[in-house]
């Protein structure tokens, strides 16, 4: 046994014992993955090992790095610190020890013309510290002389990976991957740049991100964990860090797993952005609704993505997709966070439940807003502009018979504008308790304001929805509702200049609204409609109120013309104006 060696028994001891009563974490949920040791940031000075890279003198300690012409190989457990370059070498690890690999790289640059510049092919763990103010680079050519596929990346590790610290990596990857960890990957601190013919950073069986600030400029994936063989494996985790991700080709976060956020500064573009969307008919082939529109790719390029539940506690997202913003093959829950967002696709698509509990969420274009068979939204606030349906609750089936899909609103405040689909859309039932819901219909027939196969039931918050000429597709809130509603309808449509106003017969404001486009009627449920009190209802006129979304708040009426006053009796009262 060698002096390096006999130096780090200690220190390996004591990883072991640690290790031992550690339980393996597999479980976003539950916090870090088990391979990850407090200790694996922490070195000892006197114990580092200086590799000087130079294509025609490599320095090394003797007996703990092999070196081969422009090649240096690893073999043994230890911290080695990285300066220098190469023109046309790699730097290996290969160790059968039970300890980690610490690479401190502290201006080192390595230039591979046929392989993975920083390859590791063996070892129990390396970690890749980024030395304070230091500047890494790690290019590849644009061919590798592989073997079984790997590596395919311009830093690869078969082991489980680590990468931390406050200097910069910067990696160009012409190959294929920029950081691949077959095994997982972990991100705990560090400034990390990554150009790719393929996917920016992978961890096949997990990408766990703590913290850093990364940029991403890929043609594959931007981040991607795509271990499918255990249905535990393959998720993203992300605490927080700053994320600027473009993916030209491919989705911009991509779990095979969960995909969980904590907090963070997103900025993700992919496909080149929202671009044209279509105005084709509902749905598209393969996706709940049916027939052609929305996004036609024939790869997705989606932002975030997970096979499984995707949940996001909060965070800063600005987000311009090809496909779908957010998607989830199983579930979706949003907590909090501001989103600004525009979508080729869907804003948002689950293909189970879909759950928003708060946070700012701000669409400016999407073909469909929300889709899930079961859309729950119990606060936030939310303004979504589609071309087809705003709110699509769906099973998928083209049908106009009940589903048993749902669109629940019990909080926030919520604004959907359709400009040629239906602003609320459900295959099943829609039931509303509380909040604010002021949905803009189409311009025109046949799709119109709400299209609800079952129920429709309102018993609290405040609805208003607007909608097209459309004779008896006019839908309103059902009879076994407990709160009332005013149907009213117009003869001649009322234009985007002209208010339209209701007040109680004590003077009482219960609406000021302007419609954003034309409308033929208007539906208002409101808790200050009381049975069997007079109701007056105006058009014209102006207001001194606060203007959000077709709504006015506070401030005087005046100056528009009654047309007419009703009594309400029952639940749903119309009125033809």
């Amino acid at each position: 046994m060698n002096k390096f060696r006999v130096l780090l028994l200690p220190l390996f001891l004591t990883s072991i014992f640690y290790l031992a009563g550690c339980e393996k974490i597999t479980d976003p949920a539950k916090g870090s993955p088990g391979e990850e040791d407090p200790t694996d940031y922490d070195w000892d000075t006197t114990q580092v090992v200086m590799i000087t890279l130079n294509s025609g003198s490599i320095s090394v300690v003797p007996g703990v790095a092999d070196v081969s012409g422009s090649t240096v190989k690893i073999t043994d457990a230890g911290t080695y610190k990285i300066s220098g370059s190469l023109s046309d070498g790699q730097l290996i690890v290969d160790s059968e020890d039970e300890a980690a690999v610490k690479l401190i790289l502290d201006g080192a640059s390595i230039r591979c013309s046929n392989s993975a510049p920083l390859y590791v092919k063996h070892a129990e763990k390396v970690i890749v510290i980024l030395n304070e103010e230091s500047e890494n680079y790690l290019y590849d050519g644009t061919s590798y002389a592989v073997t079984d596929g790997e590596p395919n990346a311009a830093l690869f590790s078969n082991s489980y990976l680590a990468i931390s610290g406050t200097g910069l990596l910067a990696v160009t990857a012409s190959y294929k991957d920029g950081i691949s960890g077959d095994d997982g990957l972990v991100i705990n601190s560090g400034t990390i740049t990554v150009t790719s013919a393929d996917d920016g950073i992978r961890g096949k069986d997990f990408l766990y991100i703590r913290d850093g600030a990364i940029a991403i400029n890929s043609k594959g994936d931007g981040l991607k964990s795509d271990n499918t063989e255990d249905p535990s494996l393959g998720y993203i985790l992300i605490d927080t860090g700053t994320l600027n991700i473009s993916a030209t080709a491919g989705d911009g976060i991509n779990a095979s797993g969960v995909l969980t956020i904590n907090e963070g500064s997103f900025n993700i573009t992919t496909g080149g952005g929202a671009g044209t969307i279509s105005s084709g008919s509902q749905g598209r082939p393969g996706m709940p609704g049916g027939s052609s529109g929305g996004y036609s790719g024939t790869i997705s390029e989606k932002a975030l993505k997970a096979v499984g539940d995707l949940s996001i506690a909060k965070g800063n997202f600005i987000i311009n997709s090809a496909d779908d913003a957010i998607h989830s093959n199983l579930s979706v829950t949003i907590d909090d966070g501001t989103y600004s967002m525009a979508s080729g696709d869907d804003a948002v698509h689950s293909d189970g439940p879909l759950t928003i509990n708060g946070g700012t969420m701000v669409v400016t274009s999407c073909y469909e807003g929300l889709e899930s068979p079961s859309i729950t939204l119990n606060g936030g606030n939310l303004d979504l502009s589609s071309v087809d349906d705003t709110f699509n609750a769906t099973r998928g089936s083209a049908t106009e018979s009940n589903d048993g899909s749902s669109l629940n609103i019990t909080g926030g405040n919520i604004v959907a504008n359709a400009s040629k689909g239906d602003c609320i859309d459900s295959n099943g039932n829609v039931t509303m308790t509380g909040g604010t819901l002021v949905a803009h219909g189409p311009a025109s027939s046949p799709e119109v304001g709400a299209d609800v196969n079952g129920t429709f039931n309102v018993s609290g918050g405040f609805l208003v929805f607007t909608g097209p000429n459309s004779g008896n597709m006019i839908e309103t809130i059902s009879s076994s509702s407990s709160q009332q509603c005013i149907k009213a309808t117009f003869s001649q449509a009322l234009s985007t200049s002209t208010l339209f106003h209701i007040e109680d017969q004590d003077g009482n404001y219960i609406l000021t609204f302007m419609p954003v486009r034309s409308v033929y009627y208007i539906v208002v449920c409101s808790p200050g409609f009381i049975n069997g009190r007079s109701y007056s209802l105006y058009t014209g006129g102006s207001t001194t109120g606060t203007y959000s979304n077709g709504l006015y708040t506070g401030g005087i009426y005046s100056g528009g013309t009654l047309k007419k006053s009703v009594t309400l009796s029952g639940i749903i009262t119309n009125v033809s104006l």
